[in-house]
C-alpha cells in the first residue's frame, strides 16, 4: 500500500504545553483502529504527542468509515467521468447530493449502510441507520418525504437469520413509522454469504426549493456554534471505527455498547425544529452528528469554513456526567445536530428550539485561527488544524488482484445443469421460483412499514419503483428504485455494478419517469484483501463508466468495507439508487394486469443467459459462469420507449424483467392486478421464461394502441413481440415442445400462484 505525501507540520501552540509535557506512556492507537504509521503521522502533524482527546478525534476521523482512505483513489472516477448536466445543484462531498427537478423544486437523496450495528443489535442498528440517513437529508435544508431500504440476510432458514431479520425489519419500520415517513420500496434478499454479516442499507429522499439549500460549513469568525437535539450519552462510542472498520468474529456480540440507541420522537421534533429555523434564515451552516459525533461535526464545519473553532466541551449536554472528554468526542448518540449561527440570531434560534422542546446549547465560537481548540474543566485538551482531521487523512492505494477462484467460478457455467424438459417441469419451476425467499412476496416485511403516510405516496412496494408527488398543482413528482445483485458482481464486478444500475434505471423508467441521478452504497469485504480491492476497483469503474454513458451523475453515497466474517467476505454488493422525474405523476404506470383482453407484449431481446441467475441459485444452489451481457445502449432505448409510452397513454401496465426473468414478471403482474394471462412463448420455452437478459420489459398495451407502440419501438430500435392477452383466473402458457409442436405447456390458477408466492417469508420469519 502507498501512503500519501506527508502533510506539512502544523506547529502547536503554548496552550497545549500540558499535553506535550505529559508522560510518554503508551497510547492505545491500535485499539482505536490506527496503525503505527498513522499514529506517527498525527505526531508529525502536531509536532508533539497528541492528547487522548486529539487521538480520539484522529482515530474516528481517519477510520475507514469516515475518511474513505482505501476507496478515495477509486471514487474520484465518479467526479472525473461525471456527465455534464445543469441539473446537479450539489454533488459529492456534501451530506447528500441535490438535483434540480424543475419548477423551482430540488430533491436531495442518499443511501448509507448500517450493516455491522444491525448484526450486533438488529433493532437499534437498523433503526438508527434510518435516523442517520434522515438527518443527512435534513442537513441539506430539505424536508424528508420518504425512505427506502435494501436488506440482505443469510439463508432464510438459518437460526441467525431468524434472530436478525425480525429485529432489522422492526427497527426500520419502528423508526420510519414514528417519524411519519412513508417507506416506498427497496429489496429484501437472502444468500449464505451474508450469514453473520447482514446488509442494512437505508435511503432517504427530501424536497426543497432551490433557495433553501444548506451546507456543512462554519463561516464568519464570531459566529456561534450550537449543539441541539438529544443529550450526549455513552451509546455509540467509537461506533464508526470499532464496528464499521473491522471484520466480525466470535466476540462481536460483546460490541453492543458501540451500537447507537435511537429516539424517533426526538428526531421528529428535530425535523420540524430545523425546518422552522431554516424558514427564518437563522442558520449559516449545519451538520448532523452521525459517525464520529462531535469530532466529525466540529472538524468538518471548521475545515469547510473560515478554518477555526473554539469549543467548550463542558457545555455539551450529557446524559452521563461521568463521560470523559474523548468519550464525548467519540459518542455517536443519535438525534443531534450542530449549527453555526450569527450572534444576533442566537436568542431566536434558542427560542424556537425551546418551543419544539429540543435542547440547544451554545458550545463554541467560529474563529479564523485555522485551529480547532477545545477546553474541558479549564484545560485545553485539543488544539489541532481541523483540515488535517477532516480532509487530510491517509489515502491508500491498496494492492489489487483478482480473487484466486474467479477463473474457476466463471468457467463453471450453468450449461451443465439439467433444465426442465416438459410442461410439468416448467410449471414446477415457475412455482419454485415464485416461492423462493428472494422472489417470494415481501408483504411480511412491507406490511410493517407505513407506505402512504403524508398522503403523497403515489406508488410503493411491490411496484417497480416508489413514486412520490412533489407538487399538488402540477403533479410534478419523483420515482426511486434501489437495486443490487451480489451474485452478478461476484462473477464480474465491472458488469455486476452496471447490471445493478441498469435494473434500477429500468425500474424508474418503467413507471414513466425520466432517470436523472444516482446514489450508491458499495458493500464489500476487507480492503486489506487484494481480491476484495480488485472487486471494488472494478465495480467503481463499471458504475462510473455506465453513469457517464447514460448521462446520469453520481450525487454521493457510501462505502461499507469489512463486510466479512473471519476470512470470508460477502459477495461484493453495490446497491444502486436511481432517481427519476415525473412531469405529472397522474401519468405514472404500475405493474398490474388489470385490463381484460389487453395485449401483452415483450420488449427487448432475450438471450440464453443464466450465469448468476435465480433459476440456477434456487434449483441447484449454483453460482458460476458469466452474468447477463450489459447493453447500456439498449437500456437507454428501452427507457425512452417506456417514458414516451407512459406520457402518450399507450400502456396500462409495465413490469421490468430482472431476477427470475419473464416467469417472475408474469407471476407478479398477474397477482398484483388479480387477472390471469394467456401467453404464447416465442422460441425455447425454458430460455424465454427464465433467462435474465437485460433491457427488457413486459407491457400491457392500451386497447387500440398496438400500432402506435410498435412504431415507437421501431423508431427507438427496441424489439417488440406480442406474447399474449390478459384475462381469466390462471396463468396459461403455450409454447414449443421438444418435438417442435405448439401446445399448452401448463396452467397455474392464480390462487395456487398466490399461495406459493405469499407463504414463504412468514414461515421463516415467525
Amino acid at each position: 500500500m502507498e501512503a500519501p505525501t506527508p502533510v506539512p507540520v502544523y506547529p502547536g501552540t503554548d496552550t497545549v504545553a500540558i499535553a506535550a509535557a505529559s508522560p510518554e506512556r503508551p497510547q492505545p492507537f491500535a485499539e482505536l483502529g490506527m496503525n503505527e504509521e498513522e499514529y506517527q503521522r498525527v505526531r508529525n502533524i502536531l509536532g508533539r504527542r497528541p492528547t487522548s482527546a486529539e487521538l480520539a478525534i484522529y482515530s474516528v476521523m481517519w477510520s475507514e468509515h469516515c475518511s474513505y482512505k482505501s476507496s478515495k483513489v477509486h471514487l474520484r472516477q465518479f467526479g472525473d467521468k461525471a456527465p455534464k448536466t445543469d441539473k446537479l445543484l450539489v454533488g459529492m462531498g456534501e451530506n447528500a447530493g441535490v438535483v434540480d427537478i424543475g419548477q423551482g423544486w430540488a430533491v436531495t437523496f442518499k443511501v448509507e449502510s448500517h450493516n455491522h450495528p444491525s448484526y450486533v443489535e438488529p433493532y437499534q442498528g437498523a433503526a438508527t441507520g434510518v435516523g442517520g440517513i434522515v438527518r443527512d437529508i435534513i442537513s441539506m435544508g430539505a424536508r424528508p418525504v420518504a425512505v427506502m431500504d435494501s436488506l440482505r440476510f443469510g439463508p432464510a432458514d438459518a437460526p441467525d437469520t431468524q434472530r436478525v431479520l425480525p429485529g432489522v425489519v422492526a427497527g426500520v419500520g419502528g423508526y420510519g413509522n414514528s417519524l411519519g415517513l412513508p417507506n416506498i420500496g427497496g429489496e429484501t434478499a437472502f444468500d449464505a454469504c451474508y450469514a453473520q454479516n447482514p446488509l442494512v442499507n437505508a435511503l432517504c429522499v427530501g424536497v426543497m426549493r432551490h433557495e433553501d439549500i444548506k451546507r456543512a460549513v462554519a463561516p464568519g469568525p464570531g459566529n456561534r456554534v450550537i449543539l441541539f437535539g438529544a443529550p450526549t450519552g455513552p451509546d455509540g462510542i467509537g461506533g464508526a471505527s470499532v464496528l464499521a472498520s473491522a471484520t466480525f468474529d466470535e466476540e462481536s456480540h460483546q460490541k453492543r455498547p458501540s451500537v447507537q440507541v435511537g429516539d424517533p420522537f426526538m428526531e421528529k421534533l428535530l425535523i420540524e425544529c430545523c425546518l422552522e429555523l431554516f424558514g427564518e434564515d437563522l442558520v449559516v451552516g449545519i451538520q448532523d452528528l452521525g459517525a464520529a459525533g462531535v469530532s466529525c461535526a466540529t472538524t468538518e464545519l471548521a475545515a469547510a469554513g473560515t478554518g477555526g473553532m473554539h469549543v467548550d466541551l463542558d457545555a455539551v449536554p450529557l446524559r452521563d456526567a461521568t463521560l470523559l472528554p474523548e468519550e464525548i468526542l467519540m459518542s455517536e448518540s443519535q438525534e443531534r445536530m450542530m449549527a453555526v449561527v450569527e450572534p444576533g440570531k442566537v436568542d431566536r434560534f434558542l427560542e424556537i428550539c425551546a418551543r419544539w422542546e429540543v435542547p440547544a446549547t451554545v458550545i463554541g465560537t467560529v474563529t479564523d485561527t485555522r485551529r480547532l481548540v477545545m477546553t474541558w474543566r479549564g484545560e485545553t485538551i485539543v488544539d489541532i488544524p481541523p483540515v488535517t482531521a477532516a480532509d487530510e487523512g491517509p489515502i491508500y492505494n491498496r494492492p489489487l488482484e483478482p480473487p484466486q477462484d474467479l477463473g474457476a467460478l466463471q468457467s463453471d457455467t450453468p450449461g451443465r445443469l439439467t433444465r426442465p424438459s416438459n410442461g410439468d417441469e416448467l410449471r414446477r419451476t415457475v412455482l419454485w421460483l415464485a416461492g423462493s425467499p428472494n422472489l417470494a412476496s415481501k408483504t411480511w416485511v412491507t406490511s410493517q412499514y407505513d407506505r402512504y403516510v403524508l398522503g403523497n405516496t403515489v406508488m410503493a412496494m411491490p411496484e417497480n419503483a416508489g413514486v412520490v408527488r412533489v407538487d399538488d398543482e402540477s403533479g410534478l413528482g419523483i420515482a426511486l428504485s434501489l437495486d443490487g445483485n451480489g451474485r452478478y458482481t461476484r462473477l464480474d464486478p465491472y458488469a455486476g455494478a452496471q447490471l445493478a444500475l441498469s435494473e434500477s434505471y429500468r425500474n424508474v423508467a418503467a413507471t414513466g419517469a425520466r432517470p436523472m441521478a444516482v446514489t450508491n452504497c458499495l458493500n464489500f469485504g476487507s480492503p486489506e484483501d487484494p481480491g476484495v480491492m480488485w472487486q471494488f476497483a472494478r465495480a467503481v469503474e463499471g458504475l462510473a463508466d455506465a453513469c457517464q454513458y447514460l448521462g446520469i451523475p453520481v450525487t454521493g453515497g457510501n462505502v461499507s468495507f469489512y463486510n466479512q466474517t473471519g476470512e470470508t467476505p460477502i459477495n461484493p454488493t453495490p446497491v444502486i439508487g436511481v432517481l427519476g422525474v415525473h412531469d405529472d405523476v397522474r401519468r405514472r404506470v404500475n405493474m398490474s394486469l388489470t385490463t381484460d383482453g389487453a395485449t401483452i407484449a415483450l420488449l427487448g431481446e432475450t438471450r440464453e443467459e443464466f450465469g448468476g441467475s435465480e433459476w440456477a441459485h434456487v434449483v441447484y444452489g449454483h453460482l458460476g459462469g458469466l452474468p447477463p451481457l450489459v447493453d447500456l445502449k439498449a437500456e437507454a432505448a428501452l427507457a425512452s420507449v417506456l417514458v414516451n409510452a407512459a406520457r402518450d397513454g399507450l400502456v396500462t401496465g409495465v413490469h421490468d424483467l430482472s431476477d427470475g426473468g419473464l416467469s417472475q414478471t408474469l407471476v407478479e403482474s398477474c397477482l398484483r392486478g388479480g387477472l390471469g394471462a394467456r401467453i404464447t412463448l416465442p422460441g425455447d420455452p425454458f430460455v424465454t421464461l427464465f433467462s435474465e437478459s437485460v433491457a427488457r420489459a413486459m407491457v400491457v398495451v392500451m386497447p387500440g394502441a398496438e400500432t402506435r407502440l410498435a412504431a415507437l419501438c421501431e423508431s427507438a430500435g427496441v424489439p417488440v413481440a406480442q406474447i399474449g392477452v390478459a384475462g381469466g383466473d390462471a396463468l396459461n402458457v403455450t409454447g414449443r415442445t421438444p418435438e417442435g409442436d405448439q401446445q399448452e405447456l401448463f396452467s397455474i390458477p392464480l390462487h395456487e400462484l398466490r399461495e406459493a408466492h405469499e407463504r414463504t417469508l412468514p414461515t421463516y420469519a415467525d
